[in-house]
């Protein structure tokens, strides 16, 4: 866990968060306001207490009108292609979405060291837990899945769709979707976001 905390230090989302803020000349209210997102939520993501899932840095990103691969890439990454070798993708825990719950997945970033791409590819590790409602998220953009291994129950706003191993997705987000693990053999998978301008 020690070693997952230190990448995500390395990679500063929270830093890159209110920097972007600050040079907005935006109080976190401001950034509330524009996102939706509570005050206290906002600071734990820029103090690196929380490591906020996909759907929240979406939001952020749309209200500093930047892409999401901002919050993902080195400063100084340049490189107009990126080798990714296996075992050295960027590892980051997303928190329960409820009060002491387990978190729904685990993602990778397989591409934090490419500027100015328009779509984000992502190793996707479910977690076992139950489903409910706060499990839900909507965000601009359009998202493929390709199920690597294990079954995953996906809810695609009042459909549920069980998946199992080889199957594919391809959806627009800005509907409330959301997954969970439902098999015994932990499900991965590789998911490739695509956000529109900000």
């Amino acid at each position: 866990m020690n070693d997952i905390r230190e990448e995500v230090k390395e990679l500063q989302i929270g830093l890159k968060v209110r920097r972007l803020r600050q040079n907005r000349r935006m109080t976190l209210q401001d950034l509330a306001d524009q996102t939706g997102l509570s005050k206290p939520l906002l600071s734990q993501i820029e103090n690196d207490q929380v490591i906020p899932p996909l759907a929240t840095l979406l939001r952020i990103s749309k209200a500093f009108k930047v892409r999401i691969e901002n919050f993902f890439q080195e400063e100084s990454a340049s490189e107009k292609c990126i080798l990714v070798r296996s075992g050295e993708s960027r590892k980051l825990i997303q928190r329960g979405l409820s009060r002491g719950g387990s978190p729904p997945y685990i993602y990778h970033s397989l591409a934090y060291g490419k500027r100015d791409r328009n779509i984000e590819p992502f190793l996707m590790e479910f977690q076992a837990r139950n489903w409910e409602e706060g499990l839900l998220v909507s965000h601009e953009g359009q998202e493929f899945l390709y199920l690597l291994e294990g079954e995953v129950e996906f809810r695609y706003g009042d459909r549920a769709m069980h998946l199992k191993a080889g199957d594919s997705l391809f959806y627009d987000s800005n509907e409330p979707h959301g997954y969970i693990a439902v098999s015994e053999t932990p499900p991965r998978a590789i998911v490739v976001l695509y956000s529109r301008e900000a």
